[in-house]
């Protein structure tokens, strides 16, 4: 077990990063961060755009850890769901873990590294995708339904992985 903070959530409706990067995001809302946010087991996260998306609800949600991030990059120039100040998440593959906000325990299955991608050159700075390349974070499915709010949480390796947090 291990205490970690939940630093950001982000649920985005729309895939704003597609195409080339060099033609820059699509518009969308300023800011998809939140502050709670709604887990389905299977499914994902409420509202975002790859919820209940058969071809994702294998890797409907992705986890990532702040420290493999500059100071001033956040989830909204890396894409994933949940930032983490606390655990190596990436060391995590294959076990199933449980993050606890204070609201419950809600399980994840982290299924496979969340690969960057040459967005993360644009988004967060030249170099950002080699540089995050083994660190771009998880993709995760959910296995039990929940919610997770900013702020303080207990991180707990249930099965699988050798990883301690």
């Amino acid at each position: 077990m291990a205490e970690v903070e939940v630093l950001q959530l982000l649920v985005s409706p729309a895939h704003r990063l597609a195409g080339r990067p060099s033609d820059g995001p699509s518009p969308g809302p300023s800011d998809e961060r939140v502050t709670r946010v709604e887990v389905r087991r299977e499914l994902g996260l409420v509202g975002d755009r790859y919820y209940a998306r058969p071809a994702h609800r294998n890797a409907a949600v992705t986890i990532m850890a702040a420290e493999n991030l500059p100071a001033d990059a956040d989830l909204r120039h890396t894409r994933r769901n949940i930032l983490l100040r606390g655990v190596d998440i990436d060391a995590c593959v294959g076990a199933t873990v449980s993050l606890d906000c204070g609201r419950g325990p809600v399980l994840f299955a982290v299924k496979r590294p969340a690969r960057p991608c040459g967005w993360m050159d644009v988004t967060i700075g030249p170099g950002a995708q080699r540089a995050l390349r083994g660190r771009g974070g998880v993709r995760c499915t959910p296995l039990s339904d929940g919610v997770l709010t900013l702020g303080p949480a207990t991180f707990r390796i249930l099965a699988g992985a050798d990883a301690t947090p």
